[in-house]
């Protein structure tokens, strides 16, 4: 039986209400449990029951060494629908000072950014499955800075992302 999707993520954070707080501004996240240490939150398109689940280990706690000097999780990747709403999570992200990078990865429009506590997550817009092919670059794995205005001229503000990709076309 094939996996079809990530369910949720669960992260260490020195402080798991901080972390909400943090996730809850600046992408929308909303929390549906709260427990001593521990906060589960849901995405505002999401049906999930959560979408990611933060708990507190203390303040006292260092930053992750994964990458440096030990194996682990190096981010993890939201989708938007839009490349409207990617340019307001990019400016949300601006505003928080957390805002880190932007790529174009070519079917792949990308944010990344660092959250309270120093750990990494994306932000992405796919590019259509009907683009891919029409367009002589978008298929191609690259990594070049995003022109966020130029693409939502390319594509549109409006154009649903990743359909036929990570979700299915609609008739």
């Amino acid at each position: 039986m094939p996996i079809t999707r990530l369910n949720h993520a669960v992260l260490y954070v020195r402080n798991a209400e901080r972390s909400a707080e943090f996730y809850g501004d600046v992408l929308g996240f909303r929390p549906v449990m709260t427990l001593p240490g521990a906060v589960f939150l849901q995405a505002d398109a999401s049906t999930n029951d959560h979408d990611l689940g933060l708990f507190t280990i203390g303040d006292g706690a260092g930053p992750s060494p994964a990458g440096r000097t030990a194996v682990g999780l190096y981010h993890l990747a939201w989708e938007v629908d839009t490349l409207a709403e990617l340019q307001r999570i990019a400016a949300r992200l601006t505003d928080a000072g957390a805002l880190v990078g932007a790529s174009d990865h070519g079917s792949t429009k990308a944010l990344y950014a660092r959250d309270v506590d120093g750990i990494e997550f994306e932000v992405s817009w796919l590019v259509p499955a009907d683009h891919l092919d029409a367009d002589g670059d978008a298929a191609k794995a690259t990594i070049k800075p995003l022109d966020l205005a130029a693409e939502i001229e390319r594509y549109g503000a409006s154009t649903r992302g990743g359909v036929g990709v990570s979700s299915p076309a609609t008739a």
